[in-house]
């Protein structure tokens, strides 16, 4: 049930609001409060829905009052009602994160269609708050050994600042989950992070996929198109597998670096953009660049910071944990019961030659609660886990 408050210092007016608001709809809890501070007291210890604050009271105005809210509940949406002569300061409230204003005295219709816009408005910041803890479930780095905890210490200590990282490791280790943590982790997260895996874009592609191209500018170039650089204004790009990017697009990726402007394919105008690079590798970039294959100035400018990302076999105390996080993540996707491992067959994991790393183990993992018994034993290891 959506709870509003409404902060008015003048009774009638105050009592005007709630009832219309409690006839609108039998759902709404609608509560008051006589002055601006008795109204902050009330947010600070209650959550609403939805405020609608007069702009003119004493010991407390409005603005002082959005000002307040904005810090201890940053998303409740507030609704700033003005007189005649406050008008120009309901506007300058809308600059200071207000969602709306309505004039005295108030129109029904405008009145309601306010305050359904504005619950709507705070339905999806809930809704996307909800969404954005299942997609960082999804990134979760599972493991307490030492080289994984040096990692999240790492992350820690880099994900606030806009240094960029070069994330190194075999297939599998998880590379993009150091990705998500670092953009989840920074200033960045309320903007997107952009994927780009450079090894299956085709060479004659991967210009156009990252810089986007005006049309003509080739044979399929049949409208302008925007380039993940753009997509990623203002947040993180993640290039996975970077070690496979064609010279002519390292070129364009360190102009990138340098500069912060990018150009289409085609285009001879500028773009800026303000992103953050995180780059990926299982490929050794020191050689690629002896024997010609990668920039030294590009490898320099992506590889401010360094992680490194174990193979399975390095962290092999870590198979437990990540049996049961696998175990339970595969139930909630099948909506089956969680299935445990018995010692034996956790210990018969934990010997296995893991080449695939994470990402066999997770498939081993899928295949035992298929075709395991309630409680997967060593045979079942030794059954259906056999390479």
């Amino acid at each position: 049930m959506p709870k509003i408050l409404v902060i008015e210092d003048e009774a009638a007016i105050r009592r005007v609001l709630s009832k219309i608001l409690s006839e609108e709809s039998d759902t709404y809890e609608v509560e008051e409060a006589e002055d601006g501070l008795q109204g902050v007291e009330k947010i600070k210890n209650e959550d609403y829905d939805l405020v609608l604050c007069d702009i003119k009271m004493p010991k407390m105005d409005g603005v002082e009052v959005l000002e307040a809210v904005k810090k201890i509940k940053p998303e409740t949406p507030m609704v700033m009602i003005s007189g005649h002569g406050d008008l120009e300061t309901a506007v300058n409230t809308m600059r200071l994160g207000a969602f709306d204003y309505i004039s005295k005295p108030p129109d029904l219709n405008r009145l309601l269609n306010t305050v359904r816009n504005a619950l709507d408005r705070k339905q999806l910041v809930v809704e996307n708050k909800i969404l954005k803890k299942k997609v960082s479930k999804n990134y979760e780095m599972i493991g307490d050994s030492e080289a994984i905890n040096q990692i999240k210490e790492m992350i820690d200590k880099v994900a606030p600042t806009d240094a960029r990282v070069l994330i190194t490791g075999p297939n599998g280790t998880g590379k993009e989950l150091v990705a998500h943590q670092l953009h989840e982790k920074s200033n960045r997260s309320a903007k997107p992070i952009v994927e780009v895996n450079c090894a299956a874009i085709p060479s004659e592609l991967i210009e156009s996929e990252l810089f986007g191209h005006i049309k003509g500018a080739f044979t399929s170039a049949v409208k302008d198109r925007a380039g993940k650089f753009e997509a990623a204004n203002g947040g993180t790009i993640f290039l996975d597998e970077i070690g496979d990017m064609s010279l002519p697009a390292q070129a364009k990726v360190l102009r990138a670096l340098q500069e912060n402007l990018i150009q289409r394919v085609g285009a001879d105008k500028d773009i800026k953009v303000d992103v953050r690079v995180i780059a990926a590798t299982n490929k050794d970039l020191k050689k690629e660049i002896e024997e010609g294959r990668f920039r030294e100035d590009l490898y320099h400018r992506l590889a401010v910071i360094l992680i490194k990302v174990p193979a399975l076999n390095d962290r092999r105390g870590d198979i437990p944990m990540l049996l049961e996080h696998f175990a339970k993540k595969i139930a909630d996707e099948q909506g089956t019961s969680i299935k445990s491992f018995s010692d034996k067959a956790v210990k018969l994991l934990q010997e296995y030659d893991w080449t695939g790393n994470i990402r066999e183990l997770r498939n081993v993992v899928e295949r035992l609660i298929i075709l395991g018994g309630n409680e997967i034993s060593e045979q079942d290891v030794k059954l259906f886990a056999s390479k």
